[in-house]
């Protein structure tokens, strides 16, 4: 059996480390674009009616359009005055989701419509989405215990209340 030269086992093992790596570091991205620290106006006008959603969650033409168009927001005028829409457009913007690409538009600007959102949810029943508990898709923090401080994994999951034990046996697949 011949073994392969030196360098070039070097060269291998080199690039199965910067693999492993690049692999790491995109993993932890997800993880970090979603605990960027919350400026005092976007948590001040914003988490005043929803969550104040990470701003890594929406590509910046997304929430350019969000902010735009305030007067009309998903059926509410959430208004402001122009410097604070001037100072949380362009936070949010600097810190938006940079993977996505304008050839992949968000459906109706909704992070529910994401394709990551999508992904992550495929196996919640459309029921459960309605459950008084939880009311809507968008209301994360009916399960995601730590939502409001960024945390989305797994390890801070809860069932919302008023599950079916078939509902239930689902969940926890």
């Amino acid at each position: 059996m011949k073994h392969p030269h030196p360098a070039l086992l070097n060269t291998l093992n080199g690039l199965t480390l910067a693999a492993a790596l690049v692999a790491s570091a995109a993993q932890a991205s997800e993880h970090e674009r979603s605990r960027v620290p919350l400026p005092k106006p976007y948590v001040q006008e914003c988490a005043a009616c929803h969550l104040a959603y990470p701003p890594g969650m929406l590509p910046a033409a997304s929430w350019g359009r969000l902010m735009t168009g305030l007067d009309q927001h998903f059926g509410t005028n959430a208004s402001l005055d122009e410097k604070d829409v001037r100072f949380i457009s362009d936070w949010l913007m600097s810190n938006a989701d940079a993977r996505h690409r304008a050839s992949n538009p968000v459906p109706q600007d909704r992070i529910t419509r994401t394709e990551w959102f999508q992904r992550k949810h495929r196996h919640i029943a459309a029921a459960t989405w309605r459950l008084p508990s939880v009311r809507s898709a968008s209301n994360c923090l009916a399960c995601h215990s730590g939502a409001d401080r960024g945390q989305f994994d797994d390890d801070h999951l809860r069932m919302p209340a008023g599950l079916s034990a078939r509902q239930r046996d689902a969940w926890e697949d």
